[in-house]
């Protein structure tokens, strides 16, 4: 068949990572270094090169994140999709848990007797864990609204968060709340993300300080 290359499972994302830099040359695309794996790992899970473009970084986020990391930080998601993407293995490696409340029973009680979402105030539960948490949201802008509501009422903030809920209805406006703030933050502008792009963001981050320690 024409075009079908045969390779190997071990190096066939080896060969996309080597397409992805090809490309972005030929689109002159020039990503700063420290943020180039996170952005190269959500163009090959998703194979949008939009995201070269909209991706948005705090300053220092690719190394604040680390700092969490290493300091045994916790990744709490907003589905349990993004949850079962992240690789749980290599962060445990550094002592930290993946974890997700959208399914919670006390989290649905809550969510019916208030009128919330359940993304919402599995923010508000994420909120009271004694650890750094990092936030991954990859599905549900009540999720980010929450978030920054809570920045705003009390003396609290999230350590982190990866913004990229997917969608039509407030998912811009969410995500420009988040940038507006001081929170260290990965945030994709506009409509784009998705649970499989929050999980990825996390996964290059991982894998990185896998590999550096190897």
């Amino acid at each position: 068949m024409k075009n079908i290359e045969y390779i190997l499972p071990e190096e066939i994302e080896k060969r996309s990572f080597e397409i992805i830099g090809g490309e972005l040359l030929e689109r002159n695309i020039v990503i700063p270094k420290e943020e180039e794996n996170i952005v190269r790992r959500v163009i090959h899970t998703s194979a949008d090169f939009d995201y070269a473009e909209t991706l948005r970084f705090s300053e220092g986020a690719v190394e604040k994140l680390e700092e969490l990391i290493k300091s045994g930080a916790d990744i709490v998601t907003d589905t349990n999709m993004a949850l079962a993407g992240i690789n749980k293995k290599v962060l445990a490696g550094f002592g930290g848990q993946a974890r997700c409340f959208m399914a919670d029973e006390d989290v649905a009680r809550q969510a019916k007797s208030r009128r919330m979402t359940r993304a919402a105030v599995s923010m508000e539960k994420a909120a009271q864990m004694e650890k750094p948490v990092i936030f991954a949201i990859g599905n549900a802008p009540t999720a980010l609204i929450r978030l920054y509501e809570m920045s705003k009422e009390r003396d609290w903030k999230p350590a982190f968060v990866i913004g990229v809920p997917v969608g039509f209805v407030n998912v811009e406006a969410a995500k420009e709340l988040i940038l507006e703030t001081q929170i260290p933050h990965i945030v994709n502008r506009g409509r784009k993300g998705g649970s499989a792009i929050a999980a990825a963001i996390c996964n290059a981050v991982l894998y990185q300080m896998r590999d550096g320690r190897q």
